[in-house]
């Protein structure tokens, strides 16, 4: 059994080779500075925004050491995911030992099931579950064995809220949470945990796209504690399920909402 832990070591993730899909922004971001804080190297992934990608690594990097690297890749493309791990190896010259796959996307229109396009059904899916398969079926075949490998999927608590306007977004999470819990016993012997964080409402650009004041004040008001959830609230959660702490949280969703569900 693992014997460092987040409150005994300071840097319980000293040199671990990270890798954060959908770093550049949002969630995704936070928990790349968050993994990068308690010690690992990251390998920050981004879709389309470089400049925010490199203003990440630059936050983490130091002029005599290179901590971070920036990599372009669209997850629903499988040669590209070959690629974005290749790259993290390549870069830090080790085995990878975190995946985090934190990449998503939402439609800010939030239609009825009945007024979703075929098109924006499909786009929402390849992004969001496609892309998580081949990041998780990448993560399984590359991710250190024998002790500390970690594969986190960030979903949402939308899938137990249910929410109406979501339709095709919880339905491609709900997928990545049954794919999470298979693939953290399917790793059985391997000493790698699978688990995914599902956080509520947090207030990032990806929840306030497309939201009228109105829905957003319900959200808030949907809330025990009266108040949006912010990327600090979630990361220390990644932290700990990616740490040898976390060792015993396994084929886990974690729903990260203040109470929200």
């Amino acid at each position: 059994m693992a014997e460092s832990s987040t409150s005994t070591n300071p840097l319980p993730l000293q040199d671990r080779v990270a890798v954060v899909t959908g770093a550049s922004r949002g969630i995704g971001r936070a928990i790349a500075l968050h993994l990068a804080s308690l010690g690992a190297k990251l390998l920050i992934n981004y879709a389309s925004n470089s400049a925010d990608a490199h203003s990440v690594a630059a936050l983490i990097n130091t002029p005599s050491a290179l901590r971070a690297v920036t990599f372009q890749a669209d997850i629903s493309n499988p040669d590209q995911v070959k690629s974005l791990f290749d790259a993290a190896e390549s870069a830090f010259n080790s085995p990878l030992h975190i995946f985090v796959n934190s990449a998503g996307i939402l439609d800010p229109k939030y239609p009825t099931l009945a007024d979703t396009t075929l098109e924006d059904f499909d786009r929402t899916f390849s992004v969001n579950a496609r892309g998580a398969f081949l990041c998780c079926r990448e993560a399984a075949n590359r991710i250190k064995r024998g002790g500390g490998g970690r594969i986190i999927c960030l979903t949402t608590s939308l899938v137990a809220s249910l929410r109406p306007g979501y339709g095709a977004y919880i339905a491609s999470k709900a997928a990545v949470e049954a794919m999470v819990k298979i693939l953290a016993k399917e790793l059985k012997g391997t000493g790698i945990t699978a688990n995914a964080v599902a956080p509520g409402p947090v207030a990032t650009e990806m929840f306030y796209a497309g939201k009228t004041e109105e829905m957003i004040k319900k959200a808030v008001e949907e809330c025990p504690l009266g108040r949006l959830g912010q990327t600090d609230d979630v990361v220390p959660v990644v932290g700990f399920l990616a740490s040898d702490a976390g060792e015993w949280v396994n084929g886990q969703i974690i729903r990260v909402n203040g109470g929200y569900v």
